[in-house]
């Protein structure tokens, strides 16, 4: 089908960002999620200086971390329908940069759970699972002839548990 804006042809794209949020034809999540981690990267960059300061305390470290990258690669992740290679693309990215933080490398043998524990960060599946619960919880309380919009309606489809074997997702 071919769209016309006066007597212009508009070119069919099989993704566009909208909200700050990539939204692809085929309802998948993976070009979002992947350029929520190369935001998460950007505001990486951006704040290298602290991150990576040697005088700067582990904690307050975390706290930065916190308030300004973790929001900012979990932007718009309770409408997600995650699946298990999502969710390891973000412990991925995060963990790379708990440990640039801390200033160890993969060669340095040290577990994850410890650079996690030494910063004190929170695993990021709890935080995306959290986040989807709060969400879950507003879409409950609004009144029912509220219009229910696809992303609400993703969260109540991955919400409720089916007969039969768990969806890898």
């Amino acid at each position: 089908m071919e769209v016309r804006l006066d007597s212009q042809v508009i070119p069919k794209r099989e993704s566009f960002k909208y909200l700050g949020s990539i939204i692809q034809g085929d309802g998948e999540i993976d070009g979002d999620v992947t350029h929520r981690i190369r935001v998460g990267w950007m505001k990486w960059r951006l704040a290298s200086g602290v991150l990576c300061d040697k005088n700067v305390p582990p904690k307050l470290k975390s706290k930065f971390y916190r308030a300004a990258v973790r929001p900012a690669m979990l932007y718009g992740a309770e409408c997600w329908p995650v699946k298990i290679s999502h969710i390891r693309k973000i412990k991925v990215a995060e963990t790379r940069m708990l440990r640039w933080m801390c200033g160890h490398t993969r060669k340095d043998k040290i577990r994850n759970e410890v650079i996690r524990e030494r910063v004190g960060v929170a695993p990021v599946d709890d935080k995306m699972r959290e986040a989807r619960l709060r969400w879950f919880g507003h879409v409950q309380r609004r009144s029912p002839e509220a219009p229910v919009r696809r992303c609400e309606r993703l969260v109540l489809t991955v919400m409720r548990r089916g007969r039969g074997r768990p969806k890898k997702y």
